[in-house]
């Protein structure tokens, strides 16, 4: 591997992203469930939305969000409910197992945080953080898609 290589941000942030995905994967695979589909999950916790909302609130297209609740709905975790008058719109609802997996969901995500700043005291993550948005910001400017609000916010969250 080359220095530049070595020494690229990019590379060490693929890696550790390459890490984070890999071992949330491992821990969702405890509750049945695949990467991505705890985005959907926790998308729908507070309330339901239609598939269009859903896909729009993801990032994604409108054939991945059907895939991903075709299968939740197979795990029994989400209905698919007409919404309107003429029934075309659909709804996309957790159903009570889906709400009790999506209330799991957010101890998984804080013990694989946890471990992904294990070796920071409380101002590397408050550091870490600001750095990660103030990057992301870049790359948004940069042409490639970021919607994200927490981009442009100022650090609200706590110092752990």
């Amino acid at each position: 591997m080359s220095k530049a290589l070595e020494k690229s941000v990019g590379r060490a942030l693929l890696v550790t992203a390459r890490l984070h995905r890999s071992r949330m994967g491992e821990r969702l695979n405890g509750l049945g469930l695949f990467p991505g589909q705890e985005q959907a999950l926790k998308a729908l916790q507070p309330a339901p939305m239609t598939m269009g909302e859903l896909a729009s609130l993801l990032r994604v297209k409108p054939p991945t969000v059907s895939k991903t609740i075709g299968r939740l709905s197979l795990q029994g975790l989400v209905t698919r409910e007409g919404g309107n008058r003429d029934g075309r719109l659909v709804q996309v609802a957790l159903t009570e197992a889906g709400q009790k997996t999506a209330a799991e969901l957010d101890a998984v995500w804080n013990d694989v945080e946890e471990e992904l700043l294990d070796r920071l005291d409380s101002k590397e993550r408050k550091q870490l953080r600001k750095l990660l948005r103030k990057a992301a910001k870049g790359l948004s400017r940069a042409g490639a898609e970021q919607d994200d609000p927490e981009i442009d916010g100022e650090e609200a969250d706590s110092d752990a």
